[in-house]
């Protein structure tokens, strides 16, 4: 008789015991409900009838042998695809319930057996599936020994049956899954593998810690990758914001905002985005410039404030802020004075914020560049009034904007030769103001200037919006009709590299309203320029391409110098503060304070170049004894 047989006739047997012996306290019903009752030590019918079936049928060895062997046969057929008769397992795994051996005689064997098929089946799909097909596998396997309890196994058995399919198919390969998968899931948005993925690890002992550590160490490496390589620096912010976006999709849908992977993700972020000092903060400052640009019109208002949210987040996460900060109030000072900025709401929005994040001393300079600009259209409202009382009225407008020098970028004052008449009205506003603030002390920056020059071709008058360099350049072609690179050097007193710019904008540019000879995109020594009296253009004002605004590689240089420099002196002025306070102090307790008060990165090395600095100009001395012992010199 096979296995199956055998089973259908033992139900039939228990079936027939059960309906007998309720047949029997049926016919007994007093005697079972008064006399046994009260009588402690006499069984009930019921009770008798099960300990007679369990002593003469249920615990003869070759019975209980082979019940338990077709039950387990019968669920290993149903594991493996096949279907099987459930109200008959349901009914026998009762029976060995209501006769108290289903512990003993079955539950362990059957643990073990599945112990035995997960473990291989575990192996297996490591082998064979990817990832996705492997948690979609176990989540099925759960679901179906989920089933199996609620249709036939005893309640009991639940929590050792699915911590033994969790173990065996997540637990044991918790590594190999997730370096096999997680960068490909991430990579792709899997977004429901990964909902997936983070309700199976939170199941699994330590689970969660498991996958926590490879998602801050995906973050990093990718991040990494990002920050690191100089080829990208272009798209780096715009690539970090997406990545960021990214993340935080990932943590809001896919990990239920578990607080632990949010703060797993910030420092990740801020590990990987200091890995190379200084770069990605210029660039956040330069990527916030393209943003607040005049002509910026991918980006409505509401838009461009949750831009700037966005880069505050990014912001928040590096160290070197004084790089962000210098490169920032040099592409500001280029917007407010060139007249480029998209929006003063947009640039107080931005000013706010930073004030916010990093405190007011942060922006005390930039907010005075604010103030500059606004007290500079007062004083221009007063200079006109006092312009029109003069007896000679001027054929230039002029417009002068005043810089608190502390406030704005240090910029290299450049000796250029003006006309005739703008000197004379440099001298009228000189009196002017100085007349109403004496004692201050007015330093011109051609390099900053701009005009407008009235201009006429062939095809009819045209205004031209030109840098003050490029206005000199033009003038000149008042007067001559052909001029050499060289002749044009000496007549403005422009320097070398900045006229090469200067005539390549004019000749070489869209809009060329000189031609150069010979031709070339290249300002070469001996090129000669003429006057482009065939010019076209359709619009009457013609902006022609404002070289101020762009960036040259020896500002950025000079930019990075400066926070340099600006670096030294904060480290000096925090040595001798700690060392004025404390007197004496070890060189290692003073290196650990400095790290207190610095709020830029700084390695051990420089520190101690500055302490041997501080120590030659005599601001502090060593010990005599103990050389690593410093004492303040008053």
């Amino acid at each position: 008789m096979d296995n199956l047989s055998f089973l259908k006739r033992m139900n039939r047997c228990w079936q027939d015991h059960c309906r007998q012996t309720i047949m029997i306290r049926s016919i007994f019903l007093f005697l079972d409900r008064t006399y046994v009752l009260q009588n402690s030590l006499l069984p009930s019918i019921w009770d008798t009838g099960l300990e007679l079936f369990r002593t003469h049928i249920a615990s003869d060895s070759a019975v209980q042998k082979r019940t338990v062997e077709g039950i387990l046969e019968q669920i290993e057929l149903e594991r493996n695809g096949e279907t099987v008769d459930r109200s008959l397992l349901r009914s026998l795994l009762g029976m060995l319930s209501d006769l108290q051996v289903y512990k003993d005689s079955f539950e362990e064997r059957f643990l073990t057996e599945t112990n035995r098929l997960y473990a291989a089946e575990g192996q297996r799909l490591m082998q064979e599936r990817d990832v996705p097909e492997c948690l979609h596998h176990v989540a099925r396997r759960l679901e179906e020994e989920n089933d199996r309890i609620v249709s036939y196994l005893d309640q009991s058995t639940q929590k050792p049956l699915i911590c033994c399919v969790e173990k065996q198919l997540l637990g044991e390969h918790m590594n190999a899954i997730l370096q096999k998968g997680l960068s490909s899931l991430l990579n792709e948005n899997r977004v429901t593998e990964l909902v997936l993925l983070y309700q199976l690890f939170s199941k699994v002992k330590g689970g969660l810690l498991t996958l926590l550590q490879f998602w801050r160490d995906y973050i990093k490496s990718f991040g990494g990758e990002i920050v690191c390589t100089p080829e990208k620096d272009k798209d780096m912010v715009q690539d970090l914001l997406d990545f960021k976006d990214k993340m935080d999709n990932v943590v809001q849908s896919c990990f239920a905002r578990n607080e632990a992977f949010i703060n797993a993700m910030k420092e990740a972020f801020e590990t990987f985005i200091n890995k190379r000092p200084n770069k990605p903060a210029e660039l956040i400052a330069k990527y916030v410039d393209s943003k607040l640009r005049a002509g910026n019109k991918e980006a409505t208002e509401e838009e461009l404030e949750r831009i700037l949210d966005k880069i505050m987040i990014i912001f928040r996460f590096i160290h070197g802020k004084d790089v962000f900060e210098a490169f920032y109030k040099k592409d500001l000072a280029k917007r407010l004075l060139v007249g480029k900025s998209a929006s003063v709401d947009a640039e107080k929005s931005m000013l706010s914020k930073l004030k916010h994040e990093c405190g007011g001393a942060f922006t005390s300079k930039l907010e005075g560049m604010f103030k500059d600009m606004e007290l500079s259209k007062d004083i221009m409202i007063q200079f006109k009034q006092y312009m029109q009382n003069q007896s000679e009225p001027s054929v230039i407008e002029l417009t002068v904007n005043i810089l608190t020098m502390g406030y704005w970028p240090s910029y290299t004052p450049m000796e250029v030769h003006l006309p005739l008449e703008m000197v004379k009205l440099q001298e009228v506003f000189k009196l002017f103001y100085l007349g109403k603030h004496s004692g201050r002390k007015l330093q011109w920056q051609p390099t900053l200037g701009h005009a407008v020059l009235k201009a006429e071709f062939k095809e009819g008058k045209k205004e031209l919006q030109v840098s003050l360099f490029q206005t000199l350049v033009l003038l000149m072609f008042n007067e001559g009709e052909e001029f050499s690179m060289e002749e044009i050097r000496a007549a403005t007193g422009i320097e070398e590299g900045e006229l090469r710019r200067t005539l390549q904008s004019l000749a070489c540019g869209k809009a060329r309203v000189l031609n150069k000879n010979p031709r070339g995109k290249d300002v070469e020594d001996g090129d000669r320029f003429n006057f482009n009296n065939d010019f076209k253009h359709k619009l009457f004002r013609i902006k022609i391409n404002q070289i101020q605004m762009k960036e040259t590689v020896e500002e950025q240089i000079s930019t990075t110098e400066r926070v340099f420099q600006d670096r030294q002196y904060q480290i000096d002025a925090a040595v001798v503060r700690i060392m004025k306070m404390r007197k004496t102090l070890s060189h290692n307790l003073l290196v650990s304070e400095l790290y207190n008060q610095l709020k830029f990165p700084v390695k051990p090395g420089d520190l101690k170049k500055r302490i041997e600095s501080l120590i030659d100009r005599d601001y502090m001395e060593r010990d005599k004894e103990t050389p690593n012992q410093y004492h303040y010199v008053a």
